[in-house]
């Protein structure tokens, strides 16, 4: 599961890169639902970033097969005709998003320090640490 400040990078990203692009975004959105717009994205955001999360391919159509299967088949708007979820036209974008997001947080990480072993030596009275 995303992290809420960890969500929150996710959606600024999404928001600028892909509600950007949506053209059934209200006069004022994002964010869409206070405006009367049922979002899929804001509805699924978490769910969406994980599904993108358990798929790597070049291709959009594993990532559309993948979300079909793990949110909207438990969607309470699956097979109505108000599906709030503008998947299929923006996905390529989404997907780039989330990547992006991903791309940048591993970018900011630290390097791992060298990890660092003890040797001992057996000179003297007893077993020493040596310095490390």
């Amino acid at each position: 599961m995303v992290s809420e400040a960890k969500l929150n990078e996710y959606l600024a990203e999404i928001r600028e890169h892909v509600c950007s692009r949506c053209v059934e975004r209200p006069p004022g959105g994002p964010p869409c639902a206070p405006l009367g717009k049922v979002c899929g994205i804001e509805l699924h955001l978490p769910k969406i970033i994980d599904a993108i999360h358990e798929v790597r391919s070049d291709w959009i159509a594993p990532y559309l097969e993948h979300n079909r299967h793990t949110i909207c088949e438990h969607c309470a708007h699956n097979h109505t005709s108000i599906c709030p979820c503008p998947m299929d036209y923006l996905a390529t974008l989404l997907v780039e998003a989330v990547e992006t997001v991903d791309e940048r947080c591993a970018d900011e990480k630290p390097p791992n320090p060298p990890h660092q072993t003890a040797s001992y030596s057996t000179e003297g009275a007893g077993m020493r640490e040596a310095a490390v």
